[in-house]
């Protein structure tokens, strides 16, 4: 696990920009896995300015495999990830729906749906993986208590997760789905490269845990100590201790 500290939050959202500009401008590399949450929306910003910037107008090979979905919003929903998907990516940069593929939340099944959608990540494979990490040390949706073999599957969010991604529901605390289909973390780490974002103070305790302590199932994203190319980006609040 490489670890690589900048300065600020921006810095931090231009570096995994690059990275992920590399990554999916080169229609050679296998489809990368994306992320949602507050830290990508940076992410994703700088990407689209530099890629703007630098003319790329035609992404008819982009391909994408997200994380995870709320079981119960569909794209229609401004809520769902679909919906945070297109707003941040989609359409400023003309990518149709359909190469940005996500769970889809409104399966009358999810647990068939989330062996599809495995099925379907599979089959393709995933190169670049971006991450973000959860106050409680989740990486996607893999809450803790969560092993190293778990796979795509629907999961049931911890309080702390659902009062975290509140703020898309106007604040409301029971108005975030409690369920969420998920890639799982032998999924995550069957990528070839995995970039951890973390940027903030709040983030600062659970990084000098995933740093520090031996690989457990109480922090789940400690199993990616275990991948042979990993790299976490932090900035100095996230990285103060």
């Amino acid at each position: 696990m490489k670890f690589t500290v900048l300065e600020t939050p921006l810095a931090v959202a231009e570096q995994a920009a690059a990275l992920l500009a590399e990554v999916l401008l080169d229609p050679s590399r296998a489809p990368s896995g994306l992320a949602t949450g507050r830290t990508m929306v940076a992410v994703y910003g700088c990407l689209v300015s530099l890629l703007q910037k630098a003319g790329i107008n035609n992404l008819s090979h982009w391909r994408s495999f997200n994380l995870d979905e709320y079981v119960g919003l569909g794209p229609g929903d401004k809520r769902s990830f679909a919906a945070y998907m297109d707003l941040h990516l989609g359409q400023p940069l003309a990518i149709p729906p359909t190469s940005m593929l996500l769970p889809n939340g409104l399966a009358p099944n999810p647990t068939l749906e989330a062996a599809r959608y495995s099925q379907q990540v599979q089959s393709q494979g995933i190169g670049l993986q971006l991450l973000g990490l959860g106050e409680n040390g989740h990486v996607g949706f893999n809450e803790p208590p969560c092993g190293a073999t778990a796979p795509c599957r629907c999961v049931l969010l911890s309080e702390a997760t659902r009062a975290q991604n509140a703020e898309a529901f106007g604040g409301q605390l029971l108005a975030v789905p409690e369920r969420a289909i998920t890639l799982g973390i032998a999924d995550i780490l069957a990528a070839d490269e995995l970039l951890l974002v973390v940027t903030g103070a709040n983030k600062s305790a659970v990084l000098r845990r995933l740093l520090e302590e031996p690989a457990q199932e109480a922090l789940p994203a400690s199993w990616l100590q275990s991948h042979p190319n990993c790299l976490v980006l932090a900035d100095r609040a996230a990285a103060n201790f």
